[in-house]
């Protein structure tokens, strides 16, 4: 029987699964993050399903890192995240149903977006409440349509939503949502790996 993305993710944490994030995704993330606060002032920052937080721990040590918040649906990630990282702000929260107190200059997501049955209404809500006026959502997503060796991830994981979506339907969340300045490409691609999808727009 399949299992909820959370209930997925919080026992990866008991198995050490967490751990390989960082390793499989560093690539990606350093591409993102540095694409995001080239041209960044002082940045007030939130990972958005931030896992055990090790994008949050390489974010807050940016000289122009004011604030850096991560959140997560899984108890036991945020739990690791808070024990290893006590410096920085850990939230536990359902991301559709929270706000921050102060908005933001920047959101950032790896392999998150998919897990929702509707990720549409997630970007259309961070746009709202989550982030500033020329505020920043950036994105990274490895299951995609244009990523064959991705789609076997939902029977492997035992995962129960996983949506299957095309660039082009990522890239119009992000019109429709209101962003402006959207674009998106591919980091790390290689044989059998069309790479990760990165999708980023401007409110």
């Amino acid at each position: 029987m399949k299992k909820t993305p959370i209930e997925v993710f919080d026992n990866w944490v008991t198995l050490g699964k967490d751990e390989g994030m960082k390793k499989n995704h560093s690539e990606a993330v350093n591409n993102m993050i540095s694409f995001a606060t080239r041209k960044l002032e002082p940045f007030r920052f939130i990972d958005a399903g931030c896992g055990n937080g090790w994008v949050v721990q390489k974010v807050s040590k940016l000289s122009h890192c004011i604030s850096a918040t991560g959140i997560d649906g899984a108890f036991n990630m945020i739990n690791k995240a808070k024990t290893t990282d006590p410096t920085n702000n850990y939230v536990c929260e359902n991301l559709l149903g929270w706000f921050p107190e102060e908005k933001v200059d920047l959101v950032h997501s790896m392999e998150v977006f998919y897990y929702l049955q509707q990720p549409e209404n997630l970007i259309q809500h961070i746009y709202s409440k989550w982030l500033k006026e020329e505020g920043r959502l950036i994105i990274g997503l490895d299951f995609y349509q244009e990523n064959p060796a991705s789609h076997t991830w939902p029977e492997e994981c035992g995962i129960s939503i996983m949506r299957l979506l095309p660039e082009l339907t990522w890239k119009n969340f992000f019109v429709n949502a209101g962003f402006r300045a959207v674009e998106a490409w591919k980091v790390g691609e290689k044989e059998h790996w069309s790479g990760t999808l990165v999708v980023t727009g401007i409110k």
